[in-house]
């Protein structure tokens, strides 16, 4: 019996994708989104010595569910790429990779902006992409609900896609999904995608909070609740289950 993930090697670049996959909210939407619309999936994650570190762990439990239980991801996910950036980190830093009181800065930016993070990711992604033989980088960047980043906006990752396509000579596209829906929306899409299942995924297996808090299970999953990632995700939680 031939190895389906083997196999999927196969598939034609145009027809792969390479998801940035946190095992968040936002990139477990962007997941099943990508399951749907690929042949061929991969995904990639991280390690930039975040706080929430303990992402790096959950990440694999929500892959492992999704294989269980998300019928498209039983013949679609193909490999998991991890990539060391704790050096950049260290650059970098924020407290998002410090402890520090998360707080708006003097540039009227949050003290969680880590520096060019989301740049940094699709260069590393292009490269992973690039060997993978895979056109499609998918990320949960987001300029609706977000919090003031300048690389989650369109205009950065349109002007970021053209880069890689000129400097790695790969016709690549950047995949937005999210990136003018609200977090109501991102609850809502993510029901569509999958049903109740996949919503106590989301709920059960996936990390958002900064502060890496996952010791009570909120209606809108876990978290700390206060830092600006547990509010997005909660307000949009409210707001979904409202209109529902």
């Amino acid at each position: 019996m031939s190895d389906p993930v083997s196999s999927l090697e196969a598939v034609p670049a145009e027809r792969s994708a390479l998801v940035l996959f946190s095992g968040g909210q936002d990139s477990t939407a962007c997941l099943a989104w990508a399951l749907t619309q690929f042949d061929r999936v991969e995904t990639v994650g991280f390690d930039y010595g975040q706080r929430h570190h303990i992402e790096m762990e959950t990440r694999t439990k929500v892959l492992a569910r999704m294989r269980r239980e998300y019928v498209p991801a039983q013949t679609k996910l193909g490999e998991d790429h991890v990539v060391d950036l704790k050096g950049f980190g260290r650059v970098a830093e924020s407290s998002l990779t410090r402890d520090q009181e998360i707080k708006m800065g003097e540039r009227g930016l949050p003290n969680s902006f880590v520096p060019g993070r989301n740049l940094a990711f699709f260069v590393y992604a292009a490269a992973v992409a690039d060997r993978r033989g895979i056109d499609h980088l998918v990320g949960g960047m987001c300029e609706t609900d977000f919090s003031g980043y300048p690389d989650c906006r369109k205009d950065t990752l349109d002007a970021m896609e053209r880069v890689l396509n000129l400097g790695i000579e790969r016709p690549y596209i950047i995949d937005t999904p999210l990136m003018y829906l609200t977090k109501a929306e991102t609850w809502a899409m993510t029901h569509d995608l999958g049903g109740d299942a996949l919503v106590e995924v989301v709920l059960e297996e996936t990390h958002t909070c900064y502060m890496g808090e996952r010791g009570e299970r909120h209606v809108w999953g876990y978290g700390c609740g206060t830092c600006p990632a547990c509010e997005l995700r909660a307000n949009g939680f409210e707001q979904w289950r409202a209109a529902k």
